[in-house]
């Protein structure tokens, strides 16, 4: 008797779950991101009130169509629609050749600022699909390209990371602006005002700058540091 319930039981188990599985289906997955050519793409702009409106960046394809007041025709970020102009969203050249995809020449925090608009699409936007291309293949597999943009952009983070901790260790002069007056630094008792290079800066953008930062008369001498043009070399307050 023992025997034959236990024998019993997983095919009470499976009648179970059969009725189950057909009073109850399970839904039907998501949908696999569709694969857009560019032509396909370029009929997305807007101009067809029938079509929603789609952008890509980085090869990731976005609707946008609730935001058609900006994306649609005669909306302020109407070139974005319909292509893939990854390099327009940090460059701000938004004419023919600047409506690009490709990132070549960038520096690393400008490629990170590009990945970080793809990122701020997939929060507030419907991801569709991907586009052929430069950043995915025929079968929608990542590229060598957007593995090499993904890994500059990290490089890119660790910079700015770097730099932020470095510049943590200056003291930041106080400033203010007034149309009056105009610009003017100053620094706490026992500090002083200096221009100091920003050695990092040559690998996030290619370019060297200088910000305000204070310094005690025992690091005058410091490498990169310089008085401000107009300025009194032991004054504590300086006008631009």
């Amino acid at each position: 008797m023992r025997f034959s319930l236990f024998l019993g039981f997983p095919i009470f188990l499976a009648l179970i779950s059969f009725i189950l599985f057909n009073n109850f289906p399970l839904k039907n997955p998501p949908n696999p991101p569709k694969l857009f050519n560019s032509i396909e793409l370029s009929l997305h702009n807007g101009s067809d009130p029938q079509l929603p409106i789609l952008l890509s960046i980085l090869g990731s394809v976005f609707d946008v169509t609730k935001g058609k007041s900006h994306y649609g025709v005669g909306g302020g970020y109407n070139h974005f629609s319909g292509r893939d102009a990854s390099r327009a969203f940090v460059s701000g050249n938004f004419t023919g050749s600047g409506l690009t995809d490709t990132l070549h020449g960038l520096s690393s925090t400008e490629v990170k600022s590009v990945v970080d608009w793809r990122d701020f699409y997939f929060r507030s936007y419907v991801f569709v699909g991907k586009l052929i291309g430069r950043y995915y293949d025929s079968d929608g597999n990542p590229t060598k390209y957007l593995k090499g943009v993904e890994a500059k952009a990290a490089r890119g983070a660790q910079l700015l990371e770097k730099q932020k901790n470095e510049e943590d260790k200056v003291k930041s002069c106080n400033s203010r602006w007034s149309d009056d007056e105009g610009s003017e630094v100053w620094c706490d008792d026992g500090y002083y005002p200096r221009l100091v290079e920003r050695p990092i800066e040559i690998a996030l953008t290619g370019k060297m700058s200088k910000r305000c930062g204070c310094f005690r008369e025992d690091e005058f001498g410091g490498k990169g540091l310089e008085v401000y043009g107009g300025c009194d070399y032991f004054a504590k307050r300086c006008k631009l």
